[in-house]
């Protein structure tokens, strides 16, 4: 072999190893995100058992965080769920650890009076602090501006040199505009229907439900123009666009891209399913699903102008729902024959976009993928059957 024959090889060589450990980093990367959405998942279904299964599988779960710095043992405390509760103090958990906006698991846990979470979490030395706590740490607050809600934009922040459309609505249009250095989405009510008393109701309905919704795969609501005109609502912006337009120029998908996407679709409607406060979509369809980024590694859901806020007292109830809403493509048979309806009609929205994205594969398919894949794939899925 020359001596350039040998140069090359272990160039070649050399090259292939960063790849590979490239990979590799990537592989455990996704394994370590799956898991800690499964410890915090199963947190939230009571499911001491499988918590417990996890830790002895690996310890540091219990320490595990999801998008706002909460802890399983935060999810646990919420829900008052104790046996949870007990599994996780058993393998180390901090009772003290704080969420992004300082909360305790104790805190939590006083918020919801779960009583016997309270004396648990005591008894470990718990502490409450944080915005739902007792005892809060010690700070200078402005005092609060007359008649103006926190969440209320002036509009001469909203910077419209550089905007340019991304959407348009009967009653308006969307705008990526630039808030205080950020790019932002900005949904802009018509001038001439600013007036109207049925859109300013729609309008101030969709505001007022944004503002009760918190989730990684909700469009996070920043804040609104309600007292100039036009009428704006202000949403964080993401770059990757709509699930429509994606699967316009990709075509079909590969079985992990499709899964990924359905589980962010279902958490995201999970949480607006989660009872008391049932929000109900009423037009989940791709158009109304959006891209993080452009490398559509993480979908949101948005759009809630024809959202629905139920209280329930019941899981299986029935909400007095007649009106006809939504795509006729996404929509439920119950919907369009104006027939009382509930949350199932999200389920059927959901199982269509599902048929869009092509998951529709085989189980040998999905069991290829092995023990990550099949348990994304369940999750999934569980979304359709709790419902």
């Amino acid at each position: 072999m020359s001596g350039s024959e040998g140069s090359s090889g272990h160039s070649a060589a050399a090259g292939e190893a960063p790849a590979a450990a490239s990979g590799d980093n990537k592989k455990k990367e996704k394994a370590r995100v799956s898991r800690t959405s499964m410890i915090l998942w199963h947190a939230h279904q009571n499911d001491a058992a499988a918590v417990r299964k996890l830790l002895e599988e690996d310890r540091s779960l219990v320490h595990a965080k999801d998008y706002d710095n909460r802890t399983p043992l935060h999810v646990a405390a919420l829900h008052g769920w104790i046996d949870v509760g007990k599994t996780l103090i058993e393998f180390g958990a901090d009772v003290n650890a704080q969420d992004r906006w300082k909360n305790t698991p104790l805190a939590d846990a006083e918020g919801a009076k779960k009583h016997g979470m309270i004396e648990l979490l005591k008894s470990y030395g718990g502490l409450s602090y944080g915005q739902n706590g007792s005892h809060f740490e010690p700070r200078a607050v402005p005092p609060p501006l007359p008649n103006k809600c926190d969440w209320e934009i002036d509009p001469s922040e909203l910077d419209f040199s550089n905007s340019a459309i991304i959407g348009k609505g009967s009653f308006g249009e969307i705008l990526k505009a630039c808030w205080r250095g950020t790019p932002v989405a900005v949904k802009r009510i018509l001038p001439n229907l600013s007036d109207d008393r049925l859109v300013i109701q729609d309008f101030r309905h969709e505001v007022n439900l944004l503002v009760k919704l918190r989730h990684p795969n909700i469009v996070q609501f920043l804040g609104a123009v309600t007292e100039k005109k036009p009428l704006m609502l202000i949403t964080e912006y993401l770059r990757g666009g709509d699930l429509h337009q994606y699967l316009k120029e990709k075509g079909a998908l590969n079985p992990a891209t499709a899964i990924n996407f359905a589980m962010d679709i279902a958490r995201g409607m999970a949480y607006l399913h989660n009872e008391p406060n049932v929000v109900i979509h009423r037009d989940l369809k791709p158009r109304n699903v959006l891209l993080v980024n452009t490398s559509a590694d993480h979908l949101k859901v948005g759009d809630f102008g024809l959202s629905k806020l139920i209280r329930v007292q019941h899981s299986h109830d029935v909400y007095k729902l007649t009106g006809e809403t939504g795509s006729y493509r996404y929509m439920a048979p119950e919907v369009f024959k104006h027939r009382k309806y509930d949350k199932k009609v999200d389920v059927f929205s959901f199982a269509m976009i599902l048929y869009e994205v092509n998951l529709v594969y085989s189980l040998s398919i999905i069991e290829n993928y092995g023990e990550l894949s099949s348990f994304s794939f369940f999750f999934v899925f569980l979304f359709l059957y709790e419902q």
